[in-house]
């Protein structure tokens, strides 16, 4: 199989060596970027990086920045990205998750989380494009059919719980805040009411019994189905 390429981009070369090792060590190919816009240039290559690991905190252009621009453009709106962030605050947090990041580490972190992370993000890439019946444990979620079956029984779900459980379930392990679960359920130009997020998760976790426990709550961010 050929090697993935990680793109990580973060201004202390001690944090790129770090990361250059473990992923180099985990067979990745790995290129590395001190600033936004070095990033950005690498990003144009070809090939493009299959994820990115970006510090928000840069010079010049910072990393909120280099997120939206990444995903605004067709060519690379589809690279995963990974932020890092040392103050790990809520706000940037969930700017950068609205920019369209994937998923976000707070600095100090464990490198092997972090590998557990990109290895995740990496697999459901690869695997969303082909999975039709998604099956975890005795829950059952089949895109085909429209149903969703617990225990070989079928449960009702609305449109709206099928689809949130869908995307969530399709993106195992990756946080969305509410306003990204209305863009996936309604499309981006529908009225956004982001309590209504609640509701649907409320009555879904009501409806899957123990497996609702799956659905992780992500204080003052949003939703993430655990990995």
């Amino acid at each position: 199989m050929e090697k993935a390429q990680v793109l990580i981009v973060d201004d202390e070369k001690d944090i790129l060596e770090l990361l250059r090792y473990n992923l180099t060590k985990d067979n990745y190919l790995v290129v590395c970027a001190g600033s936004g816009e070095q990033a950005l240039q690498t990003t144009r290559q070809i090939p493009s990086p299959d994820l990115v690991i970006l510090d928000l905190m840069l010079p010049g252009i910072n990393g909120l920045e280099v997120c939206r621009q990444l995903k605004q453009q067709p060519a690379t709106a589809h690279i995963p990205i990974i932020m890092l962030t040392a103050r790990g605050e809520e706000a940037d947090i969930v700017v950068g998750l609205e920019l369209g990041a994937d998923d976000y580490m707070t600095k100090p972190f464990s490198p092997r989380v972090l590998l557990a992370r990109v290895n995740a993000l990496l697999r459901r890439k690869r695997e969303k494009s082909r999975e039709k019946v998604i099956k975890i444990e005795d829950l059952l979620i089949d895109l085909s059919r429209h149903i969703v079956q617990l225990d070989e029984k079928s449960i009702y779900l609305t449109n709206y719980e099928f689809a949130i459980l869908l995307h969530l379930a399709q993106n195992r392990g990756m946080v969305f805040t509410r306003n990204q679960l209305l863009d996936a359920v309604q499309g981006e130009d529908a009225a956004v009411v982001d309590r209504t997020i609640d509701v649907h998760i409320a009555s879904l976790r009501k409806k899957l019994n123990n497996y609702g426990n799956y659905i992780e709550t992500i204080r003052s961010i949003g939703y993430r189905f655990k990995d």
